[in-house]
């Protein structure tokens, strides 16, 4: 899998064994090595015939996209290279197991002497597949299965049932899944789904059970959901119990992402920004709000194959039409996976220990990866881990709106939370990381709940 062969190219300069090389040329072989790559560049060839063999349920029509661009090579080298773009393409789609391509001349009444065929050999997928796996989220495991049928109309369609199970979460969901000919990023996913969650933070429990289109230039989404809040605990707080009961929600959203980071887990180099906007109550139901999420992280290498890394996040929520925001839309701050050394979302807004959420936030930090220490060479087990010098800040509250730009910020500004320590990361391939810290809270007010000493993380967003 994955090789480009090449039949039958006798009208090209061609060296071996069987040609009669002896032994005595080797050097001369050698020297004819180096200008076989220009020989070969400046042959003219063309390519007469794509072919696709093994296709039954998919439509030649949607592949004829993906393997257009072959037609414009004008050497043998450029043939090569554009048949590997076009055989990884047809790997993206999704519903093909295997893919091989094989160059040979043309032959036939139509052949040209420097006429080439290009031949894609496939393996279609299975028309019903099934999945079991785990998954790691924030602070979160999961066991996930699924049942997918894809390639269902032939023209890369795919429709998913999916079932999870986890420590705060389980959710079943059905979702059907289609490309844009010629566009495979340009596509549309149509979800039917429900989710019931716990979040002992704030003595809540939320059962969500709705839809969303999402068609993915950027990543534009409309939900709407029917959602009922409940009281996890008898002991939960009377703000809380305020919340309790059934509401809809309607809400478009659209999400940018540019990330030019080497890994999405632990990375070296590159930059993040991600930006996501979510208009509620134009499309109906009881939520109204406006809502602004920013992200952005800078990493750069450092001595001695050290990383150093920054982060910044940032959001605020209007509240639209008089009506206040949810607590299962506001933002939550804390934890082993934003401000260290915090319990999990236990920074802000708070009644009688149930934590509530907030209207605005921001949180930032400064880090410092490095190998571990006294390794005795480079590769092995050793390279999973890191040490993390870290320091983190934030805060999160809620505006009064008619106060002005600078009186939020000023707000912002006060009663910032903020932490410092070292710790060990464990990186599980590219999925997620492990953090085991030594942290130190700083500037703790009063309803915090702080966690001081060692703190154990897991996700894939970390701060």
């Amino acid at each position: 899998m994955g090789t480009v062969h090449a039949r039958s190219m006798d009208s090209y300069p061609m060296y071996g064994r069987d040609l009669g090389v002896n032994s005595e040329d080797l050097e001369v072989m050698e020297a004819v090595q180096e200008t076989k790559q220009e020989v070969l560049e400046n042959k003219d060839v063309v390519v007469q015939h794509v072919n696709i063999e093994g296709l039954g349920r998919t439509k030649e029509d949607y592949l004829g996209y993906e393997i257009s661009d072959v037609f414009t090579a004008r050497n043998l080298v450029e043939v090569m290279r554009k048949s590997h773009e076009a055989r990884q393409r047809l790997l993206r789609l999704g519903i093909f197991k295997e893919v091989e391509v094989v160059i040979d001349v043309s032959e036939g009444a139509d052949a040209l002497p420097n006429g080439l065929d290009v031949t894609f050999e496939v393996t279609e997928l299975k028309r019903l597949t099934g999945s079991y796996n785990t998954m790691v989220g924030n602070n979160e495991g999961s066991m996930v299965l699924g049942v997918k049928l894809p390639n269902m109309f032939g023209r890369g369609e795919k429709l998913t049932f999916q079932f999870s199970y986890g420590t705060k979460e389980t959710s079943y969901g059905l979702s059907f899944f289609k490309p844009q000919l010629g566009y495979y990023e340009r596509n549309f996913t149509l979800n039917l789904y429900k989710v019931t969650g716990q979040f002992p933070w704030s003595s809540l429990k939320e059962t969500d059970r709705g839809s969303f289109y999402r068609a993915k230039y950027h990543t534009l989404k409309w939900e709407g959901v029917w959602r009922e809040l409940g009281c996890l605990a008898r002991s939960a707080s009377f703000a809380v119990r305020e919340e309790s009961g059934h509401t809809l929600k309607s809400a478009l959203s659209h999400t940018m992402v540019i990330d030019t980071r080497n890994s999405a887990i632990l990375p070296r180099r590159g930059a993040l920004l991600r930006i996501n906007q979510e208009l509620a109550g134009y499309t109906g139901g009881d939520a109204s709000f406006l809502k602004e999420d920013v992200e952005l992280q800078l990493n750069k290498p450092f001595i001695w194959g050290s990383v150093l890394s920054a982060s910044l996040w940032g959001g605020m929520i209007y509240p639209l039409g008089g009506q206040p925001v949810s607590i299962a839309d506001r933002f939550y701050l804390g934890g082993p996976t934003s401000v260290r050394g915090f319990g999990m979302y236990s920074i802000g807004p708070q009644s009688e220990g149930d934590y509530l959420g907030g209207e605005a936030y921001w949180a930032g930090g400064l880090h410092l990866y490095t190998p571990l220490p006294f390794r005795s060479n480079k590769g092995g087990l050793a390279d999973l881990f890191r040490t993390h010098f870290f320091l983190n800040a934030g805060n999160l509250c809620n505006l009064n709106y008619g106060e002005g730009p600078h009186a939020h910020l000023q707000k912002l500004a006060e009663c910032i939370r903020w932490s410092y320590g070292a710790g060990i990361i464990l990186r599980l391939g590219n999925i997620a990381r492990l953090e085991l810290n030594y942290c130190f809270p700083m500037g703790v007010q009063s309803g915090d709940r702080i966690c001081d000493g060692v703190q154990f993380g897991a996700g894939i967003r970390f701060l």
